[in-house]
């Protein structure tokens, strides 16, 4: 009988790690540390833009491929941004 709640080491495909994945996972690099940013600007609306969701949610780290140090400020500066109403809190409702 099969262990419970997984699939034993030999059931899975060999090379893949991680089921449904297309290829090898790609490290992206941090925008922010190779462009030498120090502090992130609340005022840059524009580039604060792509790491807003449509929905107006802060995107993940994972999805903006940014450090932990420069996400950190990406959702202070986002925060700030929004109560200085450069960004939205929501889309809009269409």
């Amino acid at each position: 009988m099969p262990p419970r709640g997984g699939e034993r080491d030999r059931d899975r495909q060999p090379g893949r790690k991680r089921p449904g994945a297309a290829g090898p996972i790609r490290k992206r690099g941090c925008y922010f540390c190779k462009e030498k940013v120090e502090e992130i600007d609340y005022k840059n609306a524009n580039q604060l833009r792509r790491y807003i969701s449509e929905k107006g949610k802060i995107r993940s780290r994972r999805i903006t491929g940014a450090c932990r140090r420069h996400q950190r400020q990406v959702a202070v500066a986002i925060k700030r941004a929004r109560e200085m109403a450069l960004l939205p809190y929501v889309a809009d409702g269409r």
